[in-house]
């Protein structure tokens, strides 16, 4: 059995939350490491859950501990640059407000800022790959579904 799990390939996991308010737009978070802004979220650490990764990453991002909501989007990710290939599930946080953000203070120091951004902002602030999640996440979340995903795109 060893020699046969060693065999098996490795995939590299991320788990992200979609928040947005009532005008449809999406939180985005502004890194101190990084040129790109993201969504709350991060690395699926071993023996970690997509679902406790988002929860984890929330607080240590924001410093918020709320429940998750239902599955968004499920995507595929082929290999890139020097990263392998992954998996990305985006979970649904909800909708909040303007007063949800103030006096929001990032714990880690990994986040400067954070606000809302209508989806064609934030293709002007995230990796093309994301903003495309981000557009499947926010059809799934109006429709009632989850999305499948293969780079961004939905299939299903």
């Amino acid at each position: 059995m060893d020699q046969y799990v060693a065999t098996l390939a490795r995939k590299r996991m991320v788990a992200g939350v979609l928040f947005r308010d009532k005008a449809g737009r999406v939180l985005l978070l502004e890194p101190s490491y990084k040129p790109n802004w993201e969504i709350p979220g991060g690395a699926v650490d071993a023996d970690e859950s997509p679902w406790a990764t988002a929860t984890r990453e929330l607080t240590e991002e924001l410093g918020w501990e709320r429940p998750l909501g239902r599955l968004l989007v499920v995507d595929y990710v082929r290999p890139q640059d020097s990263r392998p290939e992954g998996v990305v599930f985006v979970f649904d946080g909800g909708v909040l407000d303007e007063t949800d953000l103030v006096g929001m203070v990032f714990p880690d120091g990994e986040i400067l800022s954070a606000g809302f951004h209508t989806l064609t902002e934030a293709r002007t602030k995230v990796k093309p790959l994301l903003a495309d999640r981000l557009a499947a996440a926010l059809q799934a979340a109006e429709q009632g579904v989850t999305a499948l995903c293969e780079q961004g795109q939905r299939i299903a």
